[in-house]
C-alpha cells in the first residue's frame, strides 16, 4: 500500500498533489495539502517574475522592481513565521495557508506590472 501511495505521489503533478492530500483523516495531510497550495501559488509567483522582470529592465525599472521584490520577501517570511510560534501539530498548516496568501496577493499586484 504504501509503495502505491508513494508512485501516486511521484506521477500526480503538482497541482494535483494538493487534491490528493486535501480532506485527509490527519492534521499531516492537512499540513502537506496546504504546503501544495502554497507551491502552486509560488510556481505562479515564478512565470510572473520570469514575465515581468525582462519588461522592467527594459523600461529602467528592473532593479527597483527587484528591490520590492526582495523586501516583500522579507516581509512575508517574517509575517508567517509568527504562525509557527504556537506550536503545535496545526501549525505548519497555518504557516503554509499564510505563504500561501501572502503569494497569492504579491501575485495580484505583480500582475499589474504587465
Amino acid at each position: 500500500m504504501r509503495f502505491i501511495a508513494i508512485a501516486v505521489f511521484i506521477l500526480t503533478p503538482c497541482a494535483s498533489l494538493a487534491e490528493f492530500w486535501c480532506g485527509g483523516p490527519t492534521q499531516n495531510d492537512e499540513n502537506i495539502c496546504a504546503m501544495e497550495q502554497w507551491q502552486v501559488a509560488d510556481n505562479e509567483l515564478n512565470r510572473l517574475w520570469k514575465e515581468i522582470k525582462p519588461r522592467a529592465d527594459a523600461r529602467g525599472v528592473g532593479q527597483a522592481l527587484l528591490t520590492e521584490q526582495r523586501a516583500w520577501l522579507k516581509r512575508r517570511d517574517a509575517t508567517c513565521q509568527q504562525e509557527l510560534a504556537g506550536g503545535g501539530s496545526a501549525a505548519q498548516m497555518f504557516y503554509w495557508s499564510c505563504m500561501e496568501q501572502q503569494t497569492i496577493n504579491r501575485n495580484k499586484e505583480l500582475a499589474t506590472w504587465r
